[in-house]
């Protein structure tokens, strides 16, 4: 790996993971900043599923100790803790069917920069939609929420493989028009990644394992830390920024960045 490919995979990283919990598509993100350094192809794919495996480990690392509890409280029967247990599992049931259905058609749409800028702009629309109609608050924990809450914002997530789309901006906006709280549907949709994300991985490195090579390894070694270390920071403080100032904010940015990326694409 040369110093500039090195840069290369850390400033991906560094994106990675200031974006994946984001309502603004981490993907999308990676797959334009891509385009822009050259970083491309075939050998790209891989790269850019699996250091959101990084991001994910943050998760872990930030809500070790409600993971902890949630094991042991299952261990001792615990409903709440049960609960909480299988409104993951559920949610992470409709990805993991279709995206190992549906693999070869998302792969070629990690390779459509226009499709990305289109996503990001629909996507931002959407969200400044979603928060003029949601009112009424319903779900306050994970724990409360409803099994058939759970399975649609499951089904939701699955928009999220189009690239720009966003997966926690789907979760998230699906949880607050299932009448989940903002912080619970951020937090559902944090937890709801570790599963989701690890098996894309597992999947995506499994498959296009006769592509790789020992430098595409190391880059995503790389890139993967990287993405932890920056992700650490944002997990906490994404929380905080939207019991503030909402969504509205992220929604912007979108669109600002789709159109902009539409421009250059085109230009």
């Amino acid at each position: 790996m040369t110093f500039s490919q090195l840069v290369d995979v850390i400033i991906l990283g560094i994106i990675e993971g200031l974006t994946e919990f984001l309502p603004v598509s981490s993907t999308g993100h990676l797959i334009l900043a891509g385009e822009l350094l050259g970083f491309t192809g075939e050998g790209s794919i891989a790269f850019k599923i699996a250091i959101q495996l990084g991001a994910i480990l943050a998760v872990l690392v930030a809500y070790w100790r409600r993971f902890w509890n949630v094991g042991l409280g299952v261990l001792a029967g615990d409903a709440p803790s049960i609960r909480f247990l299988r409104n993951i599992i559920i949610g992470f049931f409709p990805a993991m069917l279709i995206g190992a259905v549906a693999y070869d058609a998302i792969r070629q749409l990690l390779l459509s920069p226009t499709t990305v800028a289109v996503a990001l702009i629909v996507g931002g629309i959407a969200i400044l939609v979603i928060e003029r109609l949601v009112k009424d608050v319903k779900v306050e924990s994970v724990e409360a929420m409803p099994l058939g809450t759970a399975i649609t914002i499951g089904l939701v997530q699955c928009i999220a493989m189009i690239p720009g789309v966003s997966r926690s901006g789907a979760t998230i906006m699906g949880a607050l028009l299932m009448g989940v709280e903002r912080k619970t549907a951020a937090e559902f949709s944090f937890f709801l990644a570790v599963p989701t994300m690890l098996g894309a991985t597992v999947y995506s490195l499994y498959s296009e394992r006769e592509l790789l090579n020992i430098d595409d390894l190391n880059a995503i070694l790389i890139g993967l830390g990287v993405a932890f270390l920056v992700a650490l920071g944002v997990v906490k403080a994404f929380v905080a920024i939207v019991g503030r100032f909402g969504f509205a904010p992220f929604a912007w940015y979108r669109i600002v960045l789709g159109a902009a990326a539409l421009v250059w694409l085109n230009a």
